[in-house]
């Protein structure tokens, strides 16, 4: 698991490192700025932290052998974990989805780059203006780099809370789950804050650096 885990290490530094080469370099929007919403995944990000928390009691219970607590902790860890990646596939809704409204008499020195593009769309006499501007793995090398980073990651906790569902259903099988036999849990807990760890990393520089560059 550690070997497993060093790998993944470099795999996830070498994805954050291309996102980081690449970062400014989009020759269109959206940027950043324009899709990210903070508030909300500081809410998805809160969700996975507390889930290492519940792992954590997870474990302390199977030590003690109370396997009822075990489970209901075990299972509040799925259960934020699946939050979390809920709140990953609204958030990718959005951005593919991103609409733009620009109000026509607002100067342009006032609005954003992407603002400006919507600009060009109005009209002599019209007051705002509409336009879909919705961020894919296509648009720019922004949404590339982003999408294949927190794709990835979003893979890595699916493939997690499987893990952690696995072995709560086993946990009903006598001898499968127990404090003696404890490995299997200790890897699924090591991977599991692995990743809480890895996204820690990828919300402060891809989106509080994104939205927050002197942050």
């Amino acid at each position: 698991m550690w070997t497993f885990l060093g790998s993944d290490c470099m795999f996830f530094g070498s994805l954050i490192a291309t996102y980081l080469v690449y970062k400014g370099r989009s020759l269109s929007g959206p940027l950043p700025i324009d899709v990210f919403s903070i508030p909300t995944t500081s809410v998805s990000t809160f969700v996975l932290l507390m889930s290492s928390m519940s792992m954590v009691m997870a474990y302390a219970a199977l030590r003690r052998n109370r396997m009822k607590t075990f489970r209901i902790w075990l299972a509040s860890t799925a259960i934020m974990g699946m939050t979390f990646l809920a709140f990953q596939v609204f958030e990718f809704h959005a951005f593919v989805n991103h609409e733009v409204v620009v109000d026509c008499t607002v100067p342009l020195e006032e609005l954003t780059a992407l603002e400006r593009t919507v600009a060009a769309d109005c009209q002599p006499g019209q007051h705002e203006v509409e336009k879909q501007v919705g961020l894919t793995p296509r648009t720019n090398l922004f949404g590339t780099t982003f999408f294949t980073l927190t794709g990835f990651h979003g893979a890595h906790v699916t493939i997690g809370v499987i893990w952690l569902l696995s072995l709560y259903f086993l946990s009903f099988k006598k001898g499968m789950v127990t404090p003696e036999r404890d490995l299997d849990f200790d890897l699924a807990a090591l991977y599991w804050h692995f990743v809480d760890i890895v996204w820690i990393i990828i919300f402060t520089v891809v989106y509080l650096f994104g939205v927050f560059p002197g942050f």
